[in-house]
């Protein structure tokens, strides 16, 4: 198994609130594993291989909990609409097109390479209803090395014709074997992927549920993120007083069933307790909500309430993979909802969201987005001396200069789960 040191200055959380910084120290990744970040490196590591990135800046892998990749080619399309107006004008139409293997091939080959040169070492993946435009997108994921959960899409109501599924009993037949077909990963794993409740009626998810509690698998899905939405679900679901009780009647929504809900912008108190009771996590996607004109989720209350909550990219609706780019509009957004929402909550500051990102979305695969001990070892390594500055900055100033520019180009060597993804020189 995979045994060596990297040297640099490491950058990780091990709270919200404690961003650990060890200048010109030593991450030791064995088997996989992190064995911990050392200002001197110990004796009995001397002898393991060294990757020297003296100076540079070493962080966790990113994670992105909420992205949907057929929707790729169309980011920063349709960004004067609002969320249901958009997904008729622009995503059906575009994920219609994934019924084509050899488009969903030219597609996804794009998408997983440009998801591998990024931040990003974990992904909560949407695919398309197509179960083998699905299983080729794992296929390319698996390829790559990141960790990700990716989900063939359910959805038998309120959509195109060509998007929907013929009954509820064949789309329990279809992902069930697209299950059986796609067991057999290393780095990716199936996730069940009710697209939302809008789309998605009673019969079918009792047939999901069913086969999560077959095969025991995490839920994705979206959860209130638009006011219109939101009315929609209530007129659909009478029987519900707030829109998570659609998921929670069928137990797909978090205690037994690992659930992330993307979203969540007007989650009310009692959504926000019973996701809290239930662990269900939160992919707050800033840059979405902010491009659809959806709101500003009180992402501060998560936080304070110790509700599980990592970042998405959202793609399309949010125009870029960059997380870090997700990380600043976190806060900007957060500041905004303070000066003209509620002055009670507090921004968000760059420990925090920097939290958001690594540690934050990584518990949803359990120990993953830290160099704490026993924690999986994802990491990123940033040359920023292409950003020259007339006098010189402590690490956490350029991790923030960093975080604010957003560009994959700073990005040299980037390991998932202690492989190596790639190299390239500073």
């Amino acid at each position: 198994m995979q045994k060596y040191v990297i040297k640099g200055n490491i950058c990780y959380s091990k709270t919200s609130k404690d961003l650990c910084i060890v200048e010109n120290g030593y991450a030791v990744c064995e088997n996989g594993r992190s064995a911990g970040v050392y200002e001197t490196l110990p004796k009995c590591y001397e002898a393991f291989p060294q990757y020297d990135y003296t100076g540079k800046i070493v962080i966790p892998g990113l994670c992105d909990l909420h992205v949907h990749a057929p929707q790729y080619p169309f980011r920063g399309l349709g960004m004067d609409l609002e969320l249901i107006d958009w997904l008729n004008t622009h995503t059906f139409k575009e994920e219609a097109k994934y019924a084509d293997i050899e488009y969903a091939r030219r597609s996804y080959t794009i998408f997983a390479n440009d998801l591998l040169y990024s931040a990003t070492t974990r992904a909560c993946i949407f695919g398309t209803i197509h179960p083998q435009a699905t299983a080729l997108l794992m296929d390319e994921l698996e390829q790559s090395g990141i960790k990700a959960y990716i989900g063939k899409v359910n959805m038998d109501r309120n959509c195109p014709t060509s998007l929907c599924e013929q009954s509820p009993e064949q789309a329990f037949a279809e992902t069930e074997q697209w299950i059986a077909d796609t067991s057999g990963y290393k780095n990716v794993k199936p996730i069940l992927t009710p697209r939302f409740i809008p789309t998605c009626s009673d019969a079918l998810m009792e047939k999901l549920s069913l086969l999560q509690k077959k095969y025991n698998l995490p839920v994705q899905s979206h959860l209130s993120e638009n006011l219109g939405e939101i009315q929609w679900v209530s007129e659909l679901c009478p029987d519900t007083a707030f829109y998570g009780e659609a998921y929670a009647k069928y137990g797909m929504f978090g205690g037994s069933c690992p659930t992330v809900m993307a979203h969540c912008v007007y989650s009310k108190e009692a959504e926000i307790a019973l996701m809290k009771a239930q662990n269900v996590f939160i992919a707050h996607c800033p840059e979405s909500n902010t491009n659809l004109a959806s709101g500003i989720a009180p992402v501060r209350t998560f936080l304070d309430l110790g509700i599980c909550t990592g970042l998405g990219s959202d793609i399309a609706a949010g125009s870029s993979l960059s997380i870090f780019k997700a990380m600043a509009m976190a806060i900007q957004c957060s500041k905004l909802r303070w000066r003209l929402v509620d002055q009670s909550l507090e921004p968000l500051c760059i420990e925090e969201a920097f939290y958001l990102a690594t540690k934050g979305g990584g518990a949803f695969w359990g120990k993953a987005g830290s160099f704490e001990k026993d924690y999986e070892f994802d990491a990123v390594v940033l040359d920023d001396q292409s950003l020259p500055h007339p006098q010189a900055l402590s690490v956490r100033e350029r991790l923030e200069r960093l975080l604010y520019l957003a560009q994959d180009s700073h990005i040299i060597a980037k390991f998932a789960g202690g492989k190596n993804l790639f190299e390239r020189a500073g």
